[in-house]
C-alpha cells in the first residue's frame, strides 16, 4: 500500500473533524443554521468521498478495505461535534460559536480558494475560466438566498 493512501485518510479525518465542529456549532446557533450547514457539508462530501475512495483504490486498497477505511474517517466528524459541544461555554453558545464557526469557515474558504484560483490562473481557455467564476458566484448567491430565507 502506498503512503499516499494513508495520508489521504489522515487528511480526510481532519476534514471530517472540522465538519463535525461546524455542524455542532451551527446547531448551537439555531436549527435553521444547523440544517443549512449540514446540507452544505453533505453536498460537499458526496463528490469528496467518491474522490477519496478512488485515491485509496489507486493506493492499493481493495474495495472493501477502502470502504471500511473511508467509513472510519467519519469518526473524525463525530469527535469534532463532541468537541464543539464539550467546548460550549457555560455563558452560552455564543462564546463557543464565536471561535468555531470563523475557524471552520476560514478553513473551508482557504482550501476552496487554494484549489480553485491556481487552476483559474493556469487555464488557457477563457470560456472555461468564465464558467468556473460564474459557478463560484452562483454558489455564493445560493448561500446568500438560503441565509435570507
Amino acid at each position: 500500500l502506498q503512503i499516499g493512501g494513508y495520508l489521504n485518510l489522515l487528511a480526510n479525518t481532519i476534514d471530517n473533524f472540522t465538519h463535525g465542529l461546524a455542524v455542532a456549532a451551527s446547531f448551537l446557533v439555531s436549527r435553521k443554521v444547523g440544517f443549512l450547514t449540514t446540507v452544505a457539508i453533505l453536498l460537499h462530501e458526496i463528490p469528496h468521498e467518491v474522490g477519496d475512495f478512488a485515491i485509496l483504490l489507486r493506493a492499493g486498497f481493495d474495495r472493501w478495505s477502502a470502504a471500511k477505511m473511508q467509513l472510519s474517517t467519519a469518526l473524525g466528524g463525530i469527535l469534532g461535534a463532541c468537541f464543539a459541544i464539550w467546548a460550549q461555554s457555560p455563558k452560552g453558545a455564543g462564546e463557543t460559536v464565536a471561535w468555531i464557526l470563523p475557524f471552520t469557515s476560514g478553513g473551508f474558504l482557504y482550501i476552496a480558494l487554494v484549489n480553485v484560483v491556481p487552476d483559474l490562473l493556469e487555464e488557457k481557455n477563457p470560456w472555461n475560466s468564465l464558467q468556473q467564476i460564474l459557478l463560484l458566484c452562483t454558489g455564493i448567491i445560493v448561500m446568500v438566498l438560503l441565509a435570507l430565507t
